[in-house]
């Protein structure tokens, strides 16, 4: 039977914490304003609000997901501490941003319908976006 080092183990998820922190603080990034966009799975709507946004203003984007089951990269507080902004691509993703940082809050209203990169979806984002007060 092997047994685990449970001292070990945990040193290593606080690293990569400390980690994720280190580089969300990374001095190199630059001076853009930075934008989390979220959707639920972070698959299809954040990624694309993510390139509209990076591509029309220059922000320094990141995007994830709500979904504890379907996201590749899940919404965190150390995600929430990194922007200066977060875009939610509909108010039910909205409402699974911590407390904390909805003063940081921009919600959208778009459906979950297209398909990434969609030129429809693009249009719908940056319309939106815009409306909101974003930029």
């Amino acid at each position: 039977m092997i047994q685990k080092n449970t001292n070990y183990i945990w040193g290593l998820q606080n690293m990569g914490t400390f980690n994720r922190i280190h580089n969300c603080t990374n001095p190199h990034q630059g001076k853009a304003k930075r934008v989390l966009c979220l959707c639920s799975a972070g698959l299809l709507r954040s990624p694309t609000t993510a390139v509209v946004l990076q591509r029309e203003y220059g922000y320094n984007t990141r995007a994830a997901g709500v979904s504890k089951e379907y996201a590749l990269i899940e919404l965190d507080d150390v995600l929430c501490n990194w922007a200066d902004e977060i875009v939610a691509v509909e108010q039910s993703v909205a409402e699974q941003v911590p407390e904390d940082f909805k003063s940081k809050l921009i919600v959208l209203d778009v459906p979950d319908m297209y398909a990434y990169m969609d030129p429809q979806l693009q249009k719908t984002i940056l319309e939106q976006y815009r409306n909101s007060g974003g930029s």
